[in-house]
């Protein structure tokens, strides 16, 4: 660039074509494993590959590349690796529409986002891409299954599922609409069929120590306190009594047994609910058709804990009694729709009195109310709940014989005791985790490595016979997984006896693609081991890092909080115990970032639900302040309402990131996406706000234009710097002190802020002749900027030579703090006259109150505003004003 000639235009299509380019060419990004630096592994998790990115992938995705770019100039050795999350049920939907395998849907989806991706200018390691439907991926996810076999941690058993009975196949909760299948419409069932689980109930006390112990060695400090929150509740420890109903119903084993962690409450008890699996349940249905019925209907409803939570509670009395162990009164049992029999044992203690869910039961069917808990803050009123009808904390037993006035401590042991006397129960530790089941009845998955025998029974697939690869020209049409119909996958020999068999067709849950891609990005090519030195080096200790910390940085979406974060901390966990690697966690550090929301404008029909609209179909109404009140539709002038939610395809809110980028650049996408919040919160999209950022960075690119000449001079003699001179280093050097600063706290809105305040210094700055503060300021701004925009500063630093002096922008120094400059040579004063501020006086930074009080004297405005009149006094506030008193 050289000022004697035209001077180009901010052009960032041509711009941003040509740094990637340049990086493309030199390989920029690609990344090996070197002692000799400190490393860092920051990773975003990875996508599925839907076809196209959406702005929750843009801003995730910078986030990430800023702190890649920023840490890799402080010297680091950064991997930033991605990949895809490609298996799963929308990519069979797709085919069943489109008429295409879901394998070929998948890699013309992969190398579109792809695409994207590298429009973005994202500092990925492309060499080290994983794509989990490739076999030299799932080959390793059937490799350690096997493991697990050997070592016991998985197991063959019956599972509880929906089933289509015409489309023969087993549905996901969320294809089950209304009792019927989402593409059938036929009533789906309940059935019990055979299945893989995975034993991290086994690891549920380690899992937990680690989000709920601080003194853990492994505590997940890094994590956000909610995400820990959220973990340990779905872990869900607790601490209480297992304890039997006698009975006398034939058939029904005599006791039924329930576990409370509320045992002081058991002369509250008013009824028992059973799941509709139960065996009392089964007992009641051979002579009662409403119960029969009511367990008909409540085999077409959820099967997950979280379903049975939002739907209405329902239930029906089986006719049956058990006896109160303590009282002998006969209890009433209930089938209860919200029982889950995989929770416990399928059986609940009814205390209306004392627990939300079963207060609104008993409401509901007009069951009896016990009060055996008081109250401290006002009667008791069984019509209205109340937190502290349940409240732990201010138990005092009440109407309990023996336990009146224990508290709950006293009364759980005195229970635990009297029960344990007649051999009824005992206080017991249970966990809401379950085991893993990973069986799915799908075609587009890890294809589970087990071969059935008819004489030597369910046989694991040899080492040496790995992977099971699956055939990626299927075309699912609905009548259930097509490998059921594929003789060529379908039919193999028995590896034992050598019989005629036949291959598993269930494939693996998708969380298992998920569970430990990370390593796999280590170690990528590795043929011969699931993963080797890569993963010890990325994921295990240096000078840096001296634990064993497992990933430093993992970024992504909160709605990833519970099963995936915990099936990778379990897969990982496996992976220790086989000796694989040396970590027991596996993100060190997590940032979750916050959703991208969007106005939306909407119709309430009739029948209920919001019918969503696009921008460009509405006609906006702004209220006296100029803020959105609403709009009308532009075909028919329907009144709308407005709403800032979601960004989503569903909603007609979203917004193309392509376009975007073609509109603006990627440089203008990313600055946005960064300026507007802060990692962690929700960020509220903004039209206005993204011309602002592309009016930024026409400024930048103009003012480098424009000094072109002053930048490339300007030379490092900033002892040579005088008055404005040094007031711009000084200014430019706080900033960047503070940006620093802001950067290792990952708060990249007060970054691109700091980058603000650093152009409207260098804008405002008019000293001729002092060129090394022009140089030196932008120098800082671009590297400041750079970690953001990376096309425009690469193109800058090149053309005005900084490149030449401190080399490519992706690998220069981060610009360190001057202390020198920041020491002020001159500070100024306000001045009062009789505490009125009247001016301003300037004085040696150093300064004593002689000095200080004869410059205030000396000053015109003193003079012109004491009117002649001796100075009776003069305060000094050190560093801040000198106030003359006539």
């Amino acid at each position: 660039m050289n000022a004697k000639t035209e001077a180009p235009s901010y052009n960032p299509n041509e711009i941003e074509a040509a740094a990637r380019a340049y990086w493309t060419e030199r390989d920029a990004y690609r990344v090996t494993e070197d002692a000799s630096k400190p490393h860092f592994y920051a990773c975003s998790m990875l996508p599925y590959p839907s076809g196209k990115l959406h702005m929750g992938h843009v801003r995730n995705y910078t986030i990430n590349d800023m702190l890649a770019r920023q840490l890799r100039m402080k010297g680091y050795n950064v991997l930033m690796p991605m990949g895809w999350d490609a298996f799963g049920l929308p990519a069979e939907n797709a085919a069943m529409k489109g008429k295409v395998p879901p394998a070929q849907w998948t890699y013309a989806n992969i190398a579109h986002m792809k695409g994207q991706m590298q429009a973005m200018g994202l500092a990925i390691d492309w060499s080290r891409e994983v794509a989990t439907c490739q076999p030299s991926y799932y080959k390793w996810n059937q490799w350690l299954f096997l493991k697990m076999l050997e070592a016991g941690i998985a197991e063959r058993r019956t599972q509880v599922v929906n089933w289509d009975p015409v489309d023969q196949t087993v549905l996901a909760n969320e294809q089950v609409i209304d009792g019927r299948g989402w593409r059938s419409g036929a009533l789906v069932e309940k059935r019990e069929i055979p299945g893989y689980y995975l034993k991290i109930t086994q690891y549920a006390e380690e899992l937990l120590s680690a989000v709920a112990n601080p003194e853990d060695p492994n505590y997940l400090s890094g994590w956000p306190e909610r995400v820990r929150l959220m973990q340990e509740n779905w872990i869900g420890k607790s601490q209480g009594v297992r304890f039997a109903f006698p009975h006398t119903i034939e058939g029904g084993g005599g006791r039924l047994w329930v576990f409370t962690t509320r045992a002081d409450t058991i002369m509250g008890v008013t009824f028992c609910a059973v799941a509709p699996e139960h065996p009392l349940a089964t007992i009641a249905a051979k002579s009662k058709p409403d119960v029969a019925a009511f367990i008909e209907e409540c085999k077409a409803g959820g099967t997950t804990e979280a379903e049975l939570a939002t739907q209405d509670k329902k239930g029906v009395p089986t006719g049956l009694f058990v006896t109160h162990p303590l009282t002998g009164a006969q209890v009433e049992v209930w089938v209860g729709n919200y029982v889950l029999m995989s929770y416990g044992d399928g059986a609940v203690m009814g205390v209306p009195a004392h627990d939300e869910r079963d207060f609104a039961f008993a409401n509901k069917y007009g069951l009896p109310i016990k009060q055996v808990i008081a109250v401290d803050d006002g009667d008791y009123n069984d019509k209205t709940w109340r937190e502290s009808y349940g409240d732990k904390s201010k138990a005092r037993c009440i109407n309990s014989g023996v336990l009146d006035g224990l508290s709950h401590v006293e009364a759980v042991n005195k229970v635990a005791e009297l029960l344990a006397a007649q051999g009824l129960g005992e206080k017991k530790t249970t966990w809401r985790l379950r085991d893993w089941g990973i069986s799915r009845q799908r075609y587009w998955g890890t294809p589970i490595p087990i071969i059935h025998c008819d004489d030597c029974g369910v046989v694991p697939v040899p080492e040496k016979d790995l992977p099971v690869t699956l055939p990626e020209d299927l075309i699912p049409d609905g009548s259930g997984n097509p490998l059921n119909k594929h003789a060529g996958f379908l039919n193999v020999g028995c590896p034992k006896c050598g019989k005629p068999a036949k291959r598993e067709t269930d494939t693996m849950d998708t969380f298992v693609d998920s569970s430990w891609y990370f390593m796999r990005y280590c170690d990528p090519t590795n043929d011969q081991a699931m993963v080797g030195a890569g993963t010890e080096y990325w994921m295990g200790a240096d000078k840096a890092n001296p634990g064993r910390v497992g990933m430093n940085q993992y970024i992504g979406g909160i709605e990833h909080a519970i099963l995936h974060l915990l099936y990778a901390r379990f897969w990982t966990k496996v992976m220790r115990d086989l000796k694989l690697v040396s970590v027991s966690e596996p993100f060190e550090k997590l940032l979750t970032q916050g959703m991208v929301l969007k106005g939306a404008f909407f119709h309430k029909p009739e029948g209920g639900g919001k019918d969503y609209y696009w921008d460009h179909e509405v006609d906006v109404i702004h209220d006296d302040k100029g803020g959105i009140a609403g709009a009308t539709l532009k075909k028919d002038g329907t009144r709308l309402e407005y709403e800032m939610t979601t960004m989503s395809k569903s909603k007609n809110n979203g917004v193309d990131p392509q376009a975007l980028i073609d509109q603006y650049g990627a440089d203008t996408a990313r600055l946005f996406v960064m300026f507007a919040s802060p990692p962690e919160q929700t960020l509220e999209w903004n039209d206005a706000a993204v011309e602002g950022a592309h009016r930024f960075l026409k400024r930048v690119w103009n003012f480098g234009v424009r000094n072109a000449e002053a930048i490339q001079t300007g030379g490092t003699d900033f002892a040579a710097l005088n008055g404005d001179g040094k007031t711009l280093r000084r200014e430019v050097h706080n900033v960047l002190k503070q940006v620093s600063y802001d950067y290792e706290r990952m708060q990249y809105n007060t970054v691109v802020s700091g980058a603000m305040k650093l152009l409207n210094a260098l804008e405002g700055f008019k000293a001729e002749g002092q060129a090394a503060a022009v140089r030196d300021g932008f120098s800082v701004l671009l590297r400041v900027l750079y970690p953001a925009t990376p096309h425009l500063s690469h193109t800058l630093w090149q053309d005005l030579g900084f490149a030449a002096e401190l080399g490519d922008l992706l690998d220069a120094p981060w610009p360190t703090v001057d202390e020198a400059a920041l020491v002020q040579d001159e500070i100024e004063l306000m001045l009062q006259v009789n505490g009125k501020l009247r001016g301003s006086v300037k004085v040696p930074a150093g300064a004593d109150k002689a000095a200080i009080e004869a410059a205030a004297l000396a000053n015109p405005e003193f003079a012109k505003f004491s009117e002649g009149k001796a100075p009776k006094k003069v305060v000094i506030v050190p560093g801040r004003l000198v106030n003359v008193v006539v």
